[in-house]
Parts: C-alpha cells; structure tokens; sequence
C-alpha cells in the first residue's frame, strides 16, 4: 500500500465564531485547502507552522510528541481548526510540525468524520457502512 492523501479545508474556527455573532465579515474568515497525508498511525491533525500563520492560530498548549522514528519533542498544540473533507466536518486542535513539514490527518479527525483509510483503492473515504453520514456510538 502507498501512502495515502487526500484534499482538506482548514477553517480558523475562532473566525467562524465571530462571523456568526456578526464581528467578522464572512470573506475575513481565515481558511486553506491543503493535501495532507491521511496517517491512522497518528493521533491528532499535524499541520506545519506555515499553515498555523496562514490560518492565524493561537498556540493553547505544548504537548510531548514521539515520532515515528522515535524521537521526541514538544509540539504546539494550536486551533481551535474546523477540517472539512467534501461534506463533512469536525472542530479540532492541531500539533504545529515545524517549517514547511508535510501535514497530516490522524486517527482522532478521521473518526470524528467517520472516515476510513481504503488501502485497495489508495484513498481516503467515507465509512462504507455509513456513506451517507457518520454514525456515532455512544457506548
């Protein structure tokens, strides 16, 4: 299996807010598409500081972070960030990956989207036992 993208909107969820209450006109809301490596291995979404300043988000925390290679640091946690694949959606956070690093959607985003990896076809897509919207358990 190769590795797996897929196109993603990133919303500064802080704009959204202030555009419904009426302080921020709706073209002002801060928002990118980007092709992110789709990584159940990860847990949260990764974005890289140029997204971070693009979007204009608020570092909320620093988190220790191991890597795949096994390394560790600490990562910025920032948001709040909406991610939108096709029509569907879920607020999130995001670990800041320094420089230009390639972003990532992880374990956490997908399954609040209902989202699954489909290793046959190479792609990221809807939950084929749900493709007409997530199903969430609450047990």
């Amino acid at each position: 299996m190769g590795l797996v993208y897929a196109d993603i909107e990133l919303f500064n969820y802080a704009d959204e807010t202030l555009c419904e209450d009426g302080y921020l006109p709706k073209d002002k809301v801060r928002n990118v598409t980007i092709n992110a490596m789709a990584d159940s291995g990860a847990i949260r979404l990764s974005i890289n500081e140029t997204i971070k300043k693009q979007l204009g988000l608020r570092v909320r925390q620093q988190l220790d972070i191991s890597f795949a290679d096994g390394t560790k640091r600490k990562l910025d946690v920032a948001g709040p960030v909406r991610l939108r694949f096709r029509d569907r959606d879920c607020i999130t956070d995001a670990f800041v990956l320094p420089g230009d690093e390639e972003p990532l959607i992880g374990a956490v985003p997908m399954e609040l989207m209902d989202l699954v990896v489909i290793p046959a076809e190479n792609k990221l897509d809807y939950n084929p036992n749900h493709p007409d919207g997530p199903l969430y358990s609450l047990k």
